[in-house]
């Protein structure tokens, strides 16, 4: 997947030498997170919107020059890490660098989402499956296994929260044999979190619990 037809190029960088005014202005005019900071053109950092607060437009960004973050990425970088680096780093806007460490341009957040949105884990038919399991247990290939052992197709997967060492997975299987599927995962241990099929299992429960409530009302 090409992400580099998102570059943006016309969002300006600053250099140390100058004052606030200017990027002052550039935070107050846009909604974006960071701008770049060079020295003599080579990047140097990022400096936060969220530290504008108390600045004056003539305080001069050489005094910030310890605190300015450090995060980029380059033009081959995938766009998965492009996705990782906005998260890590709570941006919506990357610098890139060439090797010479000089800023090519910006990726933007929403620009990347929208590729993001554009793959086949969006746009194919499908249902959504997410799965939790432990750390320690956890094996993508044992999840292709599942799906696949039930002939339904796998048709992408990512992790979407680890927190207590537990993992969970959000899934795009084809539609065919889908509560098979959820109906393995169960045998396998694995948590159900949600799906967007109907679950044969829940409607099993369902039957025998009202059929419980009648026999009971007799």
């Amino acid at each position: 997947m090409h992400i580099q037809e998102h570059i943006i190029t016309n969002i300006p960088v600053f250099e140390i030498k100058d004052t606030f005014e200017k990027v002052l202005e550039f935070f107050q005019d846009t909604t974006y997170s960071h701008v770049a900071i060079v020295e003599d053109g080579r990047f140097l950092g990022v400096f936060s919107e969220n530290d504008t607060a108390a600045l004056l437009p003539s305080t001069e960004i050489e005094q910030f020059r310890y605190e300015l973050e450090g995060f980029f990425v380059r033009r081959d970088t995938n766009w998965l890490d492009v996705l990782e680096s906005f998260a890590r780093n709570e941006a919506n806007l990357l610098p890139i660098l060439s090797e010479k460490e000089e800023v090519l341009g910006y990726y933007d957040l929403s620009d990347i989402v929208t590729v993001f949105i554009d793959t086949p884990f969006f746009t194919d038919p499908g249902s959504i499956l997410v799965v939790a399991t432990g750390i320690n247990d956890y094996s993508f290939s044992e999840i292709a296994q599942i799906v696949e052992s039930n002939n339904a197709k796998l048709i992408g997967g990512f992790i979407t929260d680890t927190q207590n060492d537990v993992i969970q997975v959000t899934l795009k299987i084809t539609t065919n044999n889908y509560n098979k599927v959820v109906q393995t995962f169960r045998r396998y241990n694995y948590h159900i979190l949600f799906g967007n099929s109907d679950d044969q299992f829940l409607e099993d429960l369902k039957d025998r619990s009202d059929y419980l409530d009648k026999y009971l009302n007799v």
